[in-house]
């Protein structure tokens, strides 16, 4: 695909025809494992049992002009590998230095009666695309915390080793968790900030994040949250070794949603509030990184338009619009998109290939 404007593109076709093979494409141009969440070698065409590699292309058009971006799976390690302009760089965060990436697919429909691993991880991908170090933060928190965790488990009670992880555990935790607030807070001013008559069509969202070490935050200063966070390390060793993992953090945060103006939880809102109340939050996501970076974020929406009505499914396409950046989005029946045939462009996806649909 070449000549993509700024502006909605549709991706037409039937079931299993590879529409959202091109949003996971496209969501691979940022740090992190995608829209499927997968492993570089779960990306493989299963249909090739020779296929050992894969790769996606993009010229990405920024302030400063054109930059190429590549990425793909190592030929020999279970990686990906990303280059700049062709040349290799050493961590895929640089990769949000040039593309934000904002998605919404139909899995995430659950979201607000799914698992709190599900929200938090929803919640810190947005962080991710807001500040590109958070997903540094996370990585090295999750590492220390196998570390610790694999360290009781084989009964090596080292206190040195111990105590070093655990203040790492501690220090990068409250700064995962000081982000997360300072995120919140501003996402929740988008959410505030919507036209007036959106929340008609996307009720307005009531944000949170509640967590032990979040909680802290809110009363005390980050050093000595860390120093709370250290002691209930040392405190918790031995239920940890037997249970595994780690019983206290922010891996164990959750975020809270309400229906604003009925204060009532998302888990308890209809399946069509729950729906709305998630593209409000995403719209307002999108908001914030306009306003923050200066320019919209690539919007990845997977069959967002299925099951909205048409007076939402419109005041929906007004909105993309208004944003001024890419969006894709796929459908599998064209009359979805009836109110925006002549300001989109439109790709038939048949079996994998795309052609231009008039």
């Amino acid at each position: 695909m070449q000549d993509i404007d700024s502006g909605v593109v549709v991706l037409y076709g039937s079931n299993g025809a590879g529409k959202t093979n091109v949003l996971e494409a496209l969501s691979l141009l940022t740090p992190g494992r995608g829209i499927r969440m997968a492993k570089p070698s779960d990306i493989l065409r299963k249909s090739d049992s020779n296929a050992s590699i894969w790769s996606v292309v993009a010229d990405i058009s920024t302030e400063f002009g054109f930059v190429k971006i590549s990425t793909g799976k190592d030929r020999v390690k279970d990686r990906r590998i990303v280059k700049v302009n062709g040349e290799l760089v050493k961590s895929q965060s640089i990769l949000a230095n040039y593309l934000s990436c904002v998605w919404l697919t139909p899995q995430m429909d659950r979201l607000f009666i799914d698992s709190a691993v599900s929200r938090r991880r929803f919640f810190d991908r947005m962080v991710y695309a807001y500040d590109a170090g958070h997903s540094g933060r996370i990585a090295r928190y999750e590492n220390a915390l196998l570390q610790r965790s694999k360290l009781l488990k084989d009964g090596m009670m080292d206190v040195s080793w111990l105590g070093a992880l655990e203040t790492q555990i501690a220090e990068t935790g409250v700064a995962i968790a000081a982000a997360r607030l300072d995120f919140v807070q501003r996402l929740q001013v988008a959410c505030d900030y919507a036209e007036s008559d959106e929340e008609k069509y996307f009720p307005k969202a009531k944000l949170g994040i509640s967590g032990m070490v979040e909680k802290a935050l809110s009363s005390r200063a980050a050093l000595e949250v860390e120093d709370i966070f250290k002691m209930k390390l040392l405190a918790n060793r031995e239920r940890d070794r037997i249970v595994g993992g780690s019983s206290v953090g922010p891996h164990r945060s959750d975020l809270d949603v309400y229906y604003a103006s009925k204060n009532m939880p998302a888990s308890q809102c209809s399946t069509g509030e729950q729906k709305a109340l998630l593209i409000g939050v995403i719209l307002a996501h999108a908001r914030l990184l306009l306003a923050e970076r200066g320019c919209p974020p690539l919007m990845l929406l997977d069959e967002v338009a299925a099951h909205l009505d048409e007076d939402r499914r419109r005041a929906l396409y007004d909105r993309l619009f208004a944003l001024g950046g890419q969006v894709w989005m796929t459908g599998t029946d064209l009359k979805l998109f009836n109110s925006i045939r002549t300001n989109a462009q439109f790709f038939e996806i048949d079996d994998g290939l795309i052609s231009e649909y008039s």
